[in-house]
């Protein structure tokens, strides 16, 4: 139980963080690239795609690594246990779509769960980020 919470907060922290990076280096390297405002903000989306992109593979790594190890429990349901199977499944989660067809048990569930929340987070700061980057640089014409 521990180690499972242990594996729960790293990956969640690490995921924080790669978007804090993500977020704070665009911000400050789109005000020094010459480009019109409007493709500073289609920049800042692209590179909050990439961030969440990146966050949900970390989670598919940890489904892949955990998945092997019945100790985690299992994931069954339409999942074969290959790499792809567990980066559709991390989408699934992080975006808290959920289609149902994959189904986690055992200690794997909460960091499931933990995924949906911090997708859920994540997304939400990003859509408040991109709210405040327009606001700041939109055109009024």
């Amino acid at each position: 139980m521990w180690l499972a919470a242990l594996i729960n907060t790293i990956i969640v922290t690490l995921s924080v963080l790669i978007h804090y990076e993500f977020l704070y280096r665009a911000t400050n390297l789109l005000p020094k690239v010459r480009i019109k405002h409007r493709f500073r903000i289609l920049s800042v989306v692209f590179i909050a795609l990439i961030a969440h992109v990146v966050e949900i593979w970390l989670f598919a790594i940890a489904y892949f690594l955990m998945s092997k190890d019945k100790a985690w429990g299992e994931i069954q349901g339409n999942f074969d246990g290959s790499f792809m199977d567990s980066v559709y499944f991390s989408f699934s989660n992080f975006t808290t779509l959920g289609f149902g067809d994959i189904e986690p048990f055992g200690s794997i569930r909460f960091l499931v769960g933990m995924e949906a929340l911090v997708g859920f987070v994540l997304i939400t700061w990003t859509a408040s980020f991109l709210y405040y980057e327009m606001q700041r640089y939109w055109d009024a014409k």
